[in-house]
């Protein structure tokens, strides 16, 4: 399956007090960044790694060292929450930017910023966006990873709708998406039922 559903119990737990309505911005934030950063280790569970030798203060000890270069492209805005996750995770990782607006009425995605690292076709690429709801701003900047040259890629996302999945599945069978929990579905207005909202306006306080 293209889907991993992350099931630990503080993931869950995060989720929970994301979706609650009463949660104010700053405990919001924080409930972003321990979620994230669960997530990011989920799905970077079979990064390649090589062997190495250090020394501690009682003599050598064997170990293994991360050996491919991560890549992490949050969407923005919503994603910018997450990022600072990954890289408490993954410090050495280089960083992309991936600027799509939503039409409020159409729902269609359009691009107003893009700058990637180069290279990307031997980096393993964790794109991160929290909410996967139509699936077509998720679709839009996974196109612009293919065409950039990226060939792993997996997407972070907190929640999940069933006709996002739908559609990146459609176009990008390869893709991988981790997430926590896939929804019952959208309403008229294109948003995650039951959802948690607008991320961005819930992170930054601008409902």
């Amino acid at each position: 399956m293209s889907v991993h559903l992350v099931e630990h119990p503080l993931v869950h737990d995060a989720l929970a007090t994301l979706r609650d309505v009463s949660t104010p911005p700053p405990l919001f934030r924080r409930m972003a960044v321990r979620i994230s950063l669960m997530l990011a280790a989920e799905a970077t569970r079979d990064l390649p790694t090589r062997t190495d030798t250090v020394a501690t203060p009682l003599g050598p000890a064997g170990a293994r060292r991360v050996s491919g270069e991560v890549v992490v492209v949050p969407v923005l805005r919503a994603g910018l929450g997450m990022l600072d996750a990954v890289l408490e995770l993954i410090p050495t990782a280089r960083v992309g930017h991936i600027g799509l607006q939503r039409d409020e009425l159409t729902a269609v995605a359009s691009q107003y910023y893009s700058k990637l690292p180069a290279d990307l076709s031997r980096s393993f690429v964790l794109m991160i966006d929290p909410m996967l709801a139509t699936g077509g701003s998720a679709v839009a900047a996974l196109d612009l990873l293919r065409d950039a040259g990226a060939r792993e890629v997996r997407m972070i996302c907190i929640v999940a709708a069933p006709e996002g999945i739908a559609l990146v599945e459609r176009h990008h069978p390869g893709i991988r998406i981790y997430t926590p929990v896939i929804d019952s579905g959208l309403n008229g207005h294109k948003f995650i039922v039951p959802g948690l909202g607008d991320f961005g306006d819930r992170l930054y306080g601008t409902q």
